[in-house]
């Protein structure tokens, strides 16, 4: 299969990184991404470097893939040899990672523990489809070091279900929520799409109270997008199914926010809510912050001191570079100090906890005024304390000088964040 992967500079064989960038990297949190590439089936509307069995076509072994794995986090402790600091968040994503055994998932922790050590209280998620556990299942996780797991419910309504692709039953979702916090789970997330064809809000409000009766700590719900080369987008283009409509999916978001929030689970993230700090995802933060992190799988992407590279696309192609004992990366880039200042516009502004006005170059403070004279966020007079999420509204107490403090969305800025993000990036 062609990569679809962006080209970027060459990246040497053996991985090596700049002296720079690892200094720097020592200076930040590390986190590690372990991508599972296998599903079951594949959904409709997903664009995610993932396979099925038929895909693969006999390349990627799911039964050697842990030890593919297991060999790459090797390879980043001899890159990384001079970063002398433990892991502080461990994240596994797909595909379906709970498609391998426990064990498997286990063995490839145990090498970012081994290599690396993980720090006191460091966070460790899997993701999960709820057909793809058990009780049993969920205890080896635990006793494996897993913290947290996410599973992905999307909808509570049988049609949204078969629209998306998804394999479990409405009420299969919320038995893997009790069945996660039975075996010992103290933080569970919900995954939540919103704006699906033919869902009302009705439907919508419905998976909000089911995802709720299983009282998870975090819940993340995501606006549906239609990507390109995806089955949905062709039924679309076909016209067999409407595209998402721009209003039904704020009064969605409205909704959401309104429900999440009545029951004790405050945004942190446009997209995210969380019942205290604690139950926040800190690998996700790790991203939104630009922090230092190492991705681990086919086509998984990696961060270390400005410099951001991504591996091979498929598990045949990343398998043959393990093998040789190369380094899987594809290609990779050098980010100058303004692609890193924009890119902390783009992601820093989404966070409750707002963006630094320093980080804005003077056009962006420019804009400041009219963005929150339009009430779309306000300025705090000083950064939030340190498990403060700061305000959530337009209150004028909250607002001070340009100069200092940061910008924080308001309800009606977080639909509007793109609009937001292109008036500070002129």
């Amino acid at each position: 299969m062609p990569s679809t992967l962006p080209e970027g500079e060459v990246a040497p064989r053996d991985g090596v990184l700049p002296g720079s960038a690892v200094l720097e990297a020592a200076e930040r949190p590390l986190g590690f991404y372990l991508h599972v590439p296998f599903c079951a089936s594949r959904c409709g509307y997903c664009d995610f470097n993932t396979y099925t069995a038929t895909e693969l076509g006999g390349g990627g072994s799911q039964a050697s893939y842990a030890e593919n794995a297991v060999a790459e986090v090797r390879l980043a402790r001899r890159v990384l040899g001079d970063l002398d600091r433990p892991v502080d968040t461990v994240f596994f994503g797909g595909g379906t990672p709970t498609l391998l055994p426990a064990v498997d998932l286990g063995k490839m922790l145990a090498a970012v523990r081994d290599e690396f050590g993980l720090a006191p209280g460091a966070e460790v998620t899997t993701e999960a489809n709820p057909e793809s556990v058990d009780p049993a299942y969920l205890e080896a996780l635990l006793e494996a070091g897993f913290t947290r797991v996410s599973f992905g419910m999307q909808s509570a309504a049988s049609h949204v279900l078969r629209i998306l692709d998804r394999q479990h039953t409405p009420g299969r979702a919320l038995q893997a929520v009790k069945e996660a916090t039975a075996a010992g789970f103290e933080h569970v997330n919900l995954d939540l799409i919103y704006g699906t064809p033919g869902e009302s809000l009705d439907d919508w409000r419905a998976s909000l109270e089911s995802a709720l009766s299983a009282q998870p700590d975090h819940v993340s719900a995501y606006a549906l997008i239609v990507e390109d080369g995806t089955q949905l987008a062709r039924r679309i283009r076909r016209g067999e199914l409407p595209m998402p409509d721009d209003d039904d999916l704020a009064d969605k978001y409205v909704l959401a926010d309104e429900m999440l929030s009545a029951e004790g689970l405050q945004w942190y993230e446009v997209s995210n809510w969380a019942r205290s700090t604690a139950a926040r995802c800190r690998h996700n933060e790790l991203y939104w912050r630009g922090d230092t992190w190492w991705g681990v799988g086919p086509g998984a992407h990696s961060h270390v001191g400005g410099v951001r590279w991504w591996n091979v696309k498929h598990p045949s192609a990343y398998a043959e570079r393990i093998t040789a004992g190369e380094s899987p990366a594809h290609a990779r880039e050098t980010l100058d100090e303004e692609t890193r200042r924009v890119e902390r516009v783009l992601l820093e502004v989404r966070l409750r906890a707002g963006l630094p006005l320093e980080v804005l170059d003077e056009a962006g403070r420019a804009a400041v005024d009219q963005i929150v004279t339009d009430g779309l966020a306000v300025v705090t007079k000083s950064g939030p304390v340190d498990g403060d999420a700061g305000p959530a509204n337009g209150d004028p107490a909250d607002r001070g000088p340009v100069g200092g403090g940061r910008l924080v969305l308001t309800g009606r800025g977080r639909l509007l964040a793109d609009a937001v993000v292109r008036e500070l990036l002129p």
